[in-house]
């Protein structure tokens, strides 16, 4: 009883100093970036060593994770789609000079595409990572049929992505994405006289968690292993199970699962 009485105190500490990590993205993105990359990493580890892994890494930005990942012995292949991102790696970030992935001769780690159509080869990585891309693709069917197709059998997927109904849904617009996310667009627009960065229906969609774990549990080449509440203590994962109320509470929905 005590361990697990350490066990909550010490998850829910954790959920605390990410709530207050969050605080520091606009203002500090460095410190918040290599927490939440410290954060993940120890989470993925708990499901899967790192050592001597080749992480894809879809839609990592400018490459907190997977630098964090290399650090703990992974071999790591970021994609990302913005190629100003990719000029911004954190300190300390890896690279390797010239390497073979998938038969394609590769100059660095990074590969600025589309996660969605990766010029990779079929069944090349033992763990495909996405964090908080989900939200921002057009076509999420075709992004989950790519995660899959990158993922060698056995392999290991990490896919996180934030709910559109809970409170940070709309992103940098929310709240006010709860009376439509066209009207939080504009509503930013005149407030802050830009234009968002994620701009609803076109870099930002309305994802939730039931209709994803539908989708999800009809395929016949994946096996789910755990659904949790990304920053949420474990004690806390009964959430996931609730249909609607998961919508609201979840805030960022986390799926681990194997290629079968």
């Amino acid at each position: 009883m005590q361990r697990a009485d350490t066990q909550a105190l010490k998850g829910l500490k954790r959920s605390i100093f990410l709530v207050k990590m969050f605080g520091y993205e606009q203002s500090d993105p460095d410190r918040f970036y290599k927490a939440q990359a410290i954060d993940t990493a120890h989470q993925m580890e708990s499901f899967r060593a790192l050592a001597g892994q080749f992480v894809v890494d879809v839609g990592g930005g400018a490459g907190y994770f997977s630098a964090e990942f290399e650090a703990r012995g992974a071999r790591c292949l970021l994609i990302e789609p913005g190629a100003e991102t990719l000029g911004v790696a954190p300190e300390g970030t890896s690279k390797h000079d010239l390497a073979v992935w998938s038969g394609r001769l590769l100059p660095t780690r990074t590969l600025n595409a589309d996660g969605s159509r990766a010029p990779l080869g079929d069944a090349v990585a033992d763990v495909v990572f996405t964090s908080n891309v989900y939200e921002h693709v057009a076509e999420p069917e075709a992004f989950l049929n790519e995660l899959m197709r990158l993922l060698k059998p056995g392999g290991l997927l990490y896919f996180s992505y934030t709910l559109w109904l809970s409170p940070w849904g709309g992103h940098e617009t929310s709240p006010w994405h709860y009376l439509g996310g066209n009207y939080a667009a504009k509503r930013f627009a005149r407030r802050q006289g830009k234009l968002p960065k994620n701009l609803f229906g076109t870099s930002l969609f309305a994802r939730h968690a039931g209709k994803t774990l539908r989708q999800l549990r009809s395929r016949d080449d994946i096996v789910i292993t755990k659904v949790l509440p990304r920053y949420y203590p474990a004690w806390m994962a009964w959430i996931v199970h609730v249909p609607l109320l998961r919508e609201f509470l979840t805030w960022n929905l986390l799926v681990i699962a194997e290629r079968a």
